[in-house]
């Protein structure tokens, strides 16, 4: 017996049913099934059908090619790529021999889900949920997937920000099983070979930090290691990338950090941070190591302190394919939800240009937000001169301007103001100029005080107010203080999850200006299109499809930015606007067929289900 079933995008999941190893450049019967499948990112309904009796009940009657693997027994049930835990059928243990070894009791996918998103419920505290899914992780990647992808909303918080920043603080302490590759200034003249020990040869996406700059915590050192492994679970998750395509690393040079010197759990080398040159040494043989082995791989450069974050984006920017997400990354993430909340004000988005924008935080994020945003006034067709007028960058010493332009980076400099508006404040910035809106950068919590926020409403009909800065309690202000302060009259964005606010009878909708709204879309999209180099055009017209996606609906509720249930669909229209804008550079290495470039792009993306196993076996004759 068997049930069919109507399955919408919306309620589900955008299913494009790709095996774990499968070639996306070989035509199966499994691929044009996922043509099907596809149909729906229109908005049409998926019709599939299901047996309802014996061990396979519950299981989709949909085609799964199965995959070939080089081991057997026992060393399956403990390869989180390939074991199913219960579900394993019965032919499968005859097969791969370790009949005997499970709980004859069969489940399907959906029932062990559903049981750890019951033990998960049960659990009040969030580290501890994060604790449970990482258990999950490492021993089943396919239902840890599955789980993000049907339950992004909930579990997301859990894996990234804000608990994640706990979650790397506790790194040492909670260690169970090596996730990703380590480097540290041991390995010396030893990395090209070190990364042949990565067992796997197709990896697409590297996420690589220092531990200098965890979120809005400081020099984590390798406990650091967190970061890389959450960012990288949202790539497969949201982004379509299979796990054994993406790469966690850790360069460890060491920590500035004197509690993690001196604690005995600490994981990484106990000493000094490298700086200057021995530190862009190390760096350099990692990129030509991973370069080699892996040529088209992009690098994603993640939490570097600011004085070595730019440095490293402008050596390999034109020449490797990598980005640094907390400079381009939170750029276009912040740019797209500013064009979000000018149309949720009723003004087009080419009034870019004419707001006055007031940036608190100097550092690798506020100028990097501020540099997409500026190319983004000159792609609107404004002078670069009527660009930089917009812009008033504060840091703890006020104002940016030209009396200390000297003691400015390159970067920084393209913001300094004149020389009379020196390091005057932010509220006095606000008195003298009215900004329109404010972006906090800071990790100082509680830096936007009432008196701020309230004399900049006085000004300004509805001010956008973003403040990004993570985790929760290193934001610059709440949803509640926002709205409280300008008697709800504002479009309010912040980069952790934040509820709605209910005042005077009247709800308040918040949305979350974070980084995994954009970074998993450009990643997929460039490493489909084999992209040379990630371009400025790049981010700005994934800021825009972002941004594009947003319904009038969510405008009206003052929400910028599309609800994390979205999140795949919102990954596949930014991966398709790169690659359109890879083509038109001619920086794309890899032929893509723009009249179905839709149903290309989602045959390519990664979906967490069960497929048959098949033990490799040489055949003589």
């Amino acid at each position: 017996m068997m049930h069919t079933i109507h399955r919408s995008l919306g309620v589900a999941r955008a299913s494009n049913r790709l095996m774990l190893h499968g070639n996306a450049n070989k035509p199966t019967i499994f691929q044009s099934l996922s043509t099907r499948n596809m149909s729906i990112l229109g908005g049409k309904e998926e019709e599939e059908e299901f047996f309802v009796d014996g061990e396979w009940a519950g299981c989709s009657k949909q085609f799964r090619a199965p995959i070939t693997i080089a081991v057997r027994g026992t060393d399956i049930l403990t390869d989180p790529l390939f074991n199913k835990g219960t579900a394993f059928k019965t032919g499968e243990r005859d097969r791969l021999r370790f009949r005997g070894l499970l709980p004859p009791r069969i489940s399907t996918i959906m029932q062990q889900k559903g049981k750890i998103l019951a033990s998960l419920r049960e659990e009040t505290s969030n580290i501890k949920k994060n604790i449970m899914l990482e258990d999950v992780h490492d021993r089943n990647e396919t239902l840890y997937h599955r789980i993000l992808v049907d339950h992004i909303e909930e579990v997301a918080p859990l894996i990234y920000t804000p608990t994640v920043g706990q979650a790397c603080k506790e790194f040492g302490d909670r260690f169970r099983r090596p996730r990703g590759m380590y480097f540290t200034k041991e390995d010396r003249g030893h990395m090209a070979s070190m990364v042949y020990n990565w067992p796997h040869n197709d990896v697409r996406i590297i996420c690589v930090t220092d531990g200098s700059r965890i979120l809005g915590l400081g020099d984590l050192g390798a406990n650091g290691m967190g970061i890389p492994i959450g960012k990288l679970s949202l790539y497969c998750a949201a982004g379509g990338i299979a796990p054994h395509r993406v790469l966690p690393v850790m360069l460890d040079m060491g920590t500035d950090n004197e509690e993690l010197l001196e604690s005995e759990t600490y994981m990484g080398t106990r000493e000094r941070r490298l700086h200057g040159e021995e530190f862009y040494e190390l760096a350099d043989e990692f990129m030509q190591a991973v370069r080699h082995r892996w040529p088209n791989v992009l690098v994603q450069f993640e939490d570097f302190s600011s004085d070595k974050a730019q440095i490293l984006l402008n050596k390999y920017r034109e020449h490797h394919l990598c980005f640094n997400d907390d400079i381009q990354g939170t750029g276009a993430t912040t740019l797209a939800g500013i064009l979000g909340a000018l149309r949720a004000k009723g003004e087009e988005v080419s009034s870019l240009g004419k707001q006055r924008i007031l940036i608190a935080g100097a550092g690798s994020a506020g100028i990097g937000v501020a540099q997409v945003m500026l190319q983004a006034m000159i792609e609107q067709g404004y002078s670069e001169k009527e660009a930089k007028a917009a812009f008033f960058v504060v840091d703890q010493n006020g104002l940016i301007g030209k009396k200390r332009i000297h003691s400015l980076s390159p970067e920084q400099a393209i913001f300094a103001r004149k020389a009379d508006d020196d390091g005057i404040s932010m509220l006095e910035v606000v008195k003298k100029y009215k900004p329109t809106i404010i972006l906090g950068v800071t990790a100082v919590g509680g830096l936007f005080t009432e008196e701020l926020i309230s004399e900049m409403a006085s000004h300004v009909d509805k001010p956008i107010i973003f403040p990004l800065s993570n985790p929760t309690v290193k934001a610059e202000c709440t949803a509640e203080q926002a709205f409280e302060w300008t008697n709800g009259n504002c479009i309010f964005a912040s980069g952790s999850p934040l509820d709605p606010v209910e005042m005077n009878g009247k709800i308040y909708y918040t949305s979350q200006c974070n980084n995994m709204y954009v970074f998993p879309g450009l990643g997929l999209g460039a490493s489909i299109c084999g992209a040379k180099k990630v371009t400025d055009r790049m981010l700005y017209v994934a800021a825009e499809a972002l941004a594009n996606y947003v319904s009038s609906d969510d405008h009206s509720k003052g929400k910028v930015f599309p609800s994390l249930g979205e999140i795949r669909q919102v990954s596949h229209t930014i991966a398709i606007a790169v690659i359109k804008e890879a083509l038109k550079e001619n920086l794309a290495t890899k032929d893509v067929p723009l009249k179905d470039i839709q149903n290309f792009v989602a045959k390519r993306m990664y979906d967490p289900v069960y497929v048959p196993l098949v033990e490799k076996r040489e055949v003589t004759i």
